[in-house]
């Protein structure tokens, strides 16, 4: 039995560890991007000097021949599926028993005039970040286009050196179309604390040659200004990495379609990650979610399935978490940006403006819906536990403490978020829980 993972990121390698650990079976990975599997979100950190790239490889290089997982640095040009095949730029065909797509993503590009000058480039693969160490000596300014957490990371990569960056951002508030107004106006005012140049509401009309077929600046589209710079970032998002796909027997719409345990329409292959389009998401989830976590659980879900144990994929509640520069930022349950006219909310801002709570519940039947936390730590365990038991908003609240991830020393604020709830919403709650592991065990032992 031979498996043949295309991609090596978190979800692919993930299938793979987990493979090995359940089977025996012939395991081999192919990735045109690098030869070893290596930690994406930590690319910024090599940029700023904090860490070298071997040290954002999780696992040592004798890893994988200890652990029977062959890989291949190489490009797949094409798969046929009948023959259940692949063709490889230089290592020929390879042929499957079983084939799992972790094609991952790639950063938009919306056509714009110059898009593909020197010195224009995303965030997401190796090659960008050599990409902007190429360009990065000498740089004066940098534009990025797009307000979302990868954008924040390479204006916080440039600033690391000196470079000065404007930010153009067609919300009217930093990633506004995720964030509540609240957080939204925190993030942008906390950009321009550090001294970045925010321009919000407006859209890139064409990224400018300098006459050698590199970046000379960029042109705002609603008002014709020219702004100069010599590297832009293109962070608009991103979308599933299937192009050359598209044309092929294997169904697409965004990504590649699969049902609920990542099957697609060909027989024995799978697809899993920022790839994969589920055909019916369970509720409160979208059919693509790229984000770290789903990948690592798709790669465990579907090893499951190929070692013999058809497993369904089940995400659970939502989370996510990132940094806006300084801030933290974590999210768990459903915190749309606007929510509906069925819940209700409170929402919390700290007196130096760097913190804020915001709590969501159902109107009607008065249990908790989400959280949205800046500058704040919570426990996973402990909100995941209030939103899986559908508890009540008074009872969460009155219980703030158990969920706070802060370390020691610093500031607690659950008295003065309580009493404003209180007074926000007439409620009459108490906060009564200790900060306490003891404690915190105890209640995520409870029924």
């Amino acid at each position: 039995m031979h498996t043949v993972i295309i991609g090596n990121g978190v979800s692919g390698i993930t299938a793979a560890r987990t493979l090995r650990k359940l089977s025996d079976q012939r395991i081999t990975v192919i990735s045109y991007e690098t030869e070893h599997f290596f930690s994406r979100t930590a690319l910024m950190y090599v940029y700023m000097g904090h860490m070298r790239f071997e040290d954002i490889k999780p696992y040592e290089d004798w890893f994988w021949e200890k652990n029977k997982i062959d890989l291949i640095k190489d490009r797949v040009t094409s798969i046929d599926f009948e023959s259940k095949s692949l063709r490889l730029d230089a290592t020929g065909e390879l042929s499957y028993d079983s084939l799992i797509l972790a094609l991952g993503s790639k950063g938009n590009r919306f056509g714009w005039p110059g898009q593909d000058l020197q010195g224009v480039s995303g965030l997401y693969h190796v090659q960008d970040l050599e990409r902007m160490e190429q360009h990065s000596p000498g740089l004066e300014r940098a534009v990025v286009v797009g307000g979302g957490l990868i954008g924040i990371e390479m204006a916080e990569m440039f600033a690391s050196r000196d470079i000065d960056v404007t930010f153009l951002v067609r919300e009217t508030n930093y990633w506004n179309n995720v964030l509540p107004e609240e957080e939204s106006q925190m993030i942008s005012d906390h950009i321009r604390e550090h001294h970045f140049d925010l321009r919000l509401g407006v859209n890139l009309g064409e990224i400018i040659d300098n006459g050698q077929g590199q970046v000379g600046g960029v042109v705002i589209k609603e008002s014709g200004e020219k702004i100069p710079c010599g590297f832009v970032g293109l962070t608009p998002g991103v979308s599933p990495n299937i192009g050359w796909l598209k044309e092929g027997p294997l169904e697409t719409n965004r990504g590649i379609l699969v049902n609920a345990h990542l099957e697609t329409n060909q027989p024995d292959v799978y697809a899993i990650g920022d790839c994969a389009e589920i055909t019916e998401p369970r509720p409160g989830r979208r059919p693509i979610e790229a984000v770290w976590y789903t990948g690592r659980m798709m790669g465990e879900t579907v090893a499951h399935t190929l070692a013999g144990n058809r497993t369904a994929y089940d995400p659970g509640i939502w989370f996510n978490s990132a940094k806006f520069l300084d801030i933290e930022y974590q999210v768990y349950g459903d915190v749309p940006a606007r929510p509906g006219e069925e819940i209700g909310q409170y929402f919390w801002k700290g007196p130096d403006g760097r913190k804020s709570f915001r709590i969501l519940f159902h109107k009607e039947h008065g249990h908790v819906t989400g959280f949205n936390l800046l500058g704040i730590r919570f426990r996973h365990e402990v909100c995941e536990k209030w939103l899986r038991d559908q508890t009540p908003v008074d009872q969460v609240m009155s219980n703030l403490a158990l969920a706070n991830f802060d370390p020691e020393f610093y500031r607690m604020h659950e008295e003065e978020i309580v009493a404003g709830y209180n007074a926000a919403l007439g409620r009459q709650v108490r906060h009564r829980a200790k900060r306490n592991l003891n404690h915190v065990l105890k209640f995520l032992k409870s029924k």
